[in-house]
Parts: C-alpha cells; sequence; structure tokens
C-alpha cells in the first residue's frame, strides 16, 4: 500500500522454514497486529519501534508450531489480544478461554482499519485468512503458485480444494496474496494469477486434485515455485 494509506503491512522472512511474518500498522491509532509471530520476535518488536507503533493483537492463521512460537516472546512485552478461529483453538487445544475466538465472516477493529476472518479450512480445520482492503494474508492454505500440505494432522484435502474454489468464485481478480512461507519465485501475487497459474486452482475434479495434492506434487514439482500452464499439472 502507498505511504498515503491508512494501513501499511510490512513483511519479515524469518526462520528456517522461510516464515512470513506480517506486521499491519494502523496509521491513524499507531496500533499494530502481528500475523504468526515466530522465531526471531526481537526483529518484529524491533520493526514496530522503528514505525512507532505498539502492538496490540497477534493474529494467527493457524497453529502449527512453525507459525506461533514467539507468541509469548511477543506478549511478555505487549499485552496483546490473541485473536484465532474457534475451530483452530478446539483442534490445536489451546486458548479455548479467550474472548478472541471467531468465526469466519467476523471483523477484527483495529484502531480504523477493518480486518475481516475468513474461515480457510484445508491445512487445518480452523485455518483463517485475514482480508485487509484489496490485500489477503493466506498462512498456509494458499501460497504463491502452491497450496498448504493436507497430509499434516488436521489435513483435509477435500477442505483445500473447497477453500480455493471458493477463493476464486468469491474474491476480487485483484486480491493481493499475502503467504506464509516464501516458497516461490516472487514474494506476493494478485488472486488472479493465481488462479492462472497456480496448479492448485485448476482443478474442477475433486478426485483428480486430491490425488494431485496428496500423491503427486510433492514428488514431481520443486521449489521455488513457478507458474504451471493449464492442463499441465499431471498426466491423466
Amino acid at each position: 500500500m502507498s505511504a498515503a494509506s491508512p494501513v501499511a503491512i510490512h513483511a519479515l522472512e524469518l526462520g528456517p522454514m522461510e516464515n512470513f511474518v506480517y506486521l499491519v500498522e494502523d496509521r491513524a491509532s499507531g496500533r499494530a497486529a502481528v500475523v504468526d509471530p515466530a522465531w526471531d520476535v526481537p526483529q518484529v518488536l524491533a520493526l514496530a519501534e522503528r514505525h512507532g507503533v505498539r502492538i496490540t493483537d497477534i493474529l494467527l492463521t493457524h497453529s502449527h508450531h512453525d507459525h506461533i512460537n514467539g507468541i509469548t516472546d511477543v506478549l511478555d512485552q505487549h499485552d496483546a489480544q490473541l485473536h484465532l478461529l474457534k475451530d483452530e483453538a478446539r483442534f490445536w487445544g489451546s486458548h479455548l478461554d479467550l474472548p478472541t475466538l471467531h468465526h469466519g465472516g467476523d471483523r477484527i477493529a483495529l484502531g480504523d482499519t477493518e480486518i475481516e476472518v475468513l474461515h480457510t479450512p484445508g491445512h487445518t480445520p480452523g485455518s483463517a485468512c485475514y482480508r485487509i482492503g484489496e490485500q489477503l494474508i493466506t498462512g498456509d492454505t494458499l501460497f504463491v503458485f502452491g497450496c498448504g500440505r493436507c497430509d499434516l494432522r488436521g489435513g483435509d484435502p477435500e477442505q483445500m480444494f473447497h477453500t480455493l474454489s471458493d477463493m476464486q468464485r468469491k474474491l476480487p481478480a485483484a486480491t493481493r496474496i499475502l503467504p506464509g512461507h516464501n516458497y516461490a519465485e516472487k514474494t506476493t501475487s494478485t488472486l488472479a494469477e493465481q488462479v492462472e497459474g497456480n496448479p492448485f486452482m485448476h482443478f474442477d475434479d475433486l478426485a483428480r486434485f486430491v490425488r494431485y495434492r496428496m500423491h503427486y506434487h510433492d514428488q514431481h514439482r520443486h521449489g521455488p515455485y513457478g507458474p504451471v500452464p493449464r492442463g499441465q499439472e499431471m498426466p491423466d
């Protein structure tokens, strides 16, 4: 977003799994939300200090260790509210007593910035994406030219198929994707570019998607991910 925008989203690539940790800054209030704090929290805190903001919120896209291992370090320094979907808290088995559990469609007010919570199951039962204007922080649901694994505990390729189909159908083509990992030849993309070049968004048949996600992709495609032409995802 431009310098004149009321909200800015800053990204840090941290840790051995090339995680993106995002700092969402509401310029009017000086408040900020950290998305998926992990690995090197001092860098996140230093980023907030450089921009002169106070961290008041923590947003979780899901509860896998590589996206949450810095929560305590943030809370040691800031009195921040932790936000996640109720389905994810139940799956995680933690933070079920929080007053900030959400359902898909909820909105979080970060000063003057409205953050829409989308329920996007597939990688985990309560995976969430956060929509801020035309930008979408996607965690491990949607990568640039890829998507999250569905063979870990809580993963469900059928849910992932429906989630990605819903995203294509319901979100504007100009939506900018901010993924949870730096796995591709570029760090961000638009939904239109993903519909065209992301192989996981090419399938109309559920069974073929499941076969590609669970059995073919990881054995035949290597990073950094780039676009895949339609019809060239895998042999019939």
